[in-house]
């Protein structure tokens, strides 16, 4: 029979007695009668430095005479094992869904029509992951930027240049499944069980890839570097036009556009689509040595373990949240604009997270009341005037950045010190205040040394502060009703972009649940 043990505290010190050694020794079960032992959950409490533990949930597979050992611990249960599966109903809907968009809510809505027989065309701005790749490298290296295939733009999404973090605060039993998909697919099996899973951005890179292999095996069709351009009616259907000169007529049409679609937003919004203007967060992205934070979050046993990871958050007498966002443990800092003259940065990390530095964004919560004028558009044109602001400081793509010491002494430095900077393009010393608005910069000032308090040593001296990050969510929200459609017969707002997900997990769940509404 399989049992299923939570909260199994290891010592640090323990870390490399097998698993079956130590339940024997906890509770009295010989090795002999222990068939298995599956971690399901990893994480660490690190709340006393001098004495770290791994807390594993366990899934256990012990001969049934010796469940009365443990049956009467509230940490143990029976463990069903049921796996976790989709129906895949047969799609008989006379069209051919259109997908616009292949990153992580695209993908999923892909993958799971095309399992149903549904054929689905995905239509992707960008290019497929190995041309995409080039056109970064082509960004890093010469400046030159590709408007449609970047670092926000193609597939896999703005998350294939991240850290592939797939944390979310949502409680779904299919977010098991997404997990599941992602290993099936080539993703690092520890992504199963991690309190934190990453992929990786180098194992992402071959995940996508695999995702869209199998969907053409079902019959897919995929046409990338290709633009939505708009659509029409068409009695119970919609004609999509796109920039190959295709027509396309679906009941069906499925928008993954991702945040950074400013241009497909605004022609949704003109043709009649109901929206609103939502809270996003805008600051900078701050940069420690990863031995620093390590030491930081587990002390002298830093060495024992894997790089660290913090969240941190607070709430502002000035009624500002200010927190941290897509932890990137030993990562570096990208260029993550898909606009030319303009400065985007946020952070990325391969799957072993052995970069010098570890980085996270530091956002300011943003209301509409801070930008909203008379358009629930008005939150794209704010994020694009501090982007170019920030562009203009340097106007060679360097961005601009600060020191901690003097950020919070309302000074520039001059040079760095212990803390080299990783973005690619280099940095140039100037007044944050240049390029964010006042309040995001006075919120950063009084939120730096509350959060040093959380973790000792994030205000640093010698962090480096680098501007700005914009994009870590939308700022409009596609309006849907509970059959998931917006207002226009045949649209489904999916993701990130319309403005309902924020990160790779919960953008997957939303795709794919609005897939399977669309089959029932």
């Amino acid at each position: 029979m399989k049992i299923k043990i939570n909260q199994f505290k290891v010592s640090i010190k323990n870390k490399d007695i097998p698993l079956k050694n130590l339940i024997e020794k906890k509770y009295h079960i010989f090795i002999r009668y222990i068939n298995d032992v599956i971690v399901s959950k990893e994480s660490i409490d690190a709340r006393d430095k001098n004495n770290i533990f791994l807390v594993y949930n366990l899934i256990v597979d012990i001969d049934d005479s010796k469940y009365d050992l443990v049956k009467d611990n509230k940490f143990i249960t029976i463990y069903d094992d049921k796996p976790i599966t989709l129906d895949y109903k047969k799609y008989n809907n006379g069209d051919r869904p259109v997908i616009v968009g292949f990153g992580p809510a695209g993908m999923f809505a892909a993958l799971y029509l095309s399992r149903c027989g549904a054929k689905p065309i995905i239509v992707e701005r960008g290019g497929m992951i190995d041309d995409r790749i080039k056109d970064v490298s082509l960004f890093i290296n010469e400046k030159k930027i590709n408007p449609n295939s970047n670092v926000q733009f193609g597939e896999g999404g703005a998350g294939t240049f991240s850290d592939g973090k797939l944390t979310t605060s949502l409680n779904d039993p299919m977010i098991r499944f997404i997990t599941q998909e992602f290993v099936s697919h080539g993703a690092p099996k520890n992504i199963l069980y991690e309190a934190m899973p990453h992929i990786g951005t180098d194992y992402l890179r071959a995940v996508v890839k695999n995702i869209r292999l199998e969907c053409l095996s079902l019959g897919a069709s995929f046409y990338f570097n290709t633009t939505f351009e708009h659509y029409k009616p068409n009695g119970d259907s919609v004609d999509v036009y796109l920039s190959n000169k295709m027509v396309i007529n679906t009941k069906h049409l499925l928008l993954g556009f991702g945040h950074s679609a400013r241009d497909t937003i605004k022609m949704l919004y003109n043709s009649g689509c109901n929206m609103e203007p939502k809270s996003f967060s805008m600051g900078v992205r701050i940069e420690h040595k990863r031995e620093d934070i390590n030491y930081a979050q587990y002390g002298e046993c830093a060495k024992l373990l894997s790089p660290a990871y913090y969240k941190l958050s607070t709430h502002l007498d000035n009624g500002r949240g200010v927190y941290t966002f897509c932890m990137c443990p030993g990562g570096e800092l990208m260029a993550s604009q898909s606009e030319e003259g303009t400065i985007v940065t946020n952070g990325m990390s391969y799957f072993k997270r052995d970069n010098v530095n570890s980085n996270s964004g530091l956002l300011v919560s943003i209301d509409p009341s801070d930008y909203f004028k008379k358009s629930p558009l008005d939150g794209l044109d704010y994020q694009m005037e501090y982007e170019r602001r920030a562009f203009m400081i340097s106007k060679d793509y360097r961005a601009p950045a600060n020191l901690v010491k003097e950020f919070l002494e309302d000074r520039v430095a001059s040079s760095i010190r212990s803390v080299k900077p990783t973005y690619p393009h280099g940095i140039v010393f100037a007044s944050l205040k240049e390029c964010l608005p006042d309040y995001v910069v006075e919120s950063l000032k009084k939120a730096i040394p509350i959060l040093d308090r959380k973790l000792h040593g994030f205000a640093n001296p010698d962090a480096i502060l680098t501007g700005i990050e914009s994009r870590s969510s939308s700022p409009v929200r596609m309006l849907r009703g509970e059959d998931r459609m917006s207002n226009i017969s045949c649209l489904y707002p999916i993701g990130e972009g319309p403005g309902y997900a924020g990160g790779i997990t919960s953008a997957a769940l939303d795709g794919l649940k609005t897939a399977i509404s669309i089959v029932k």
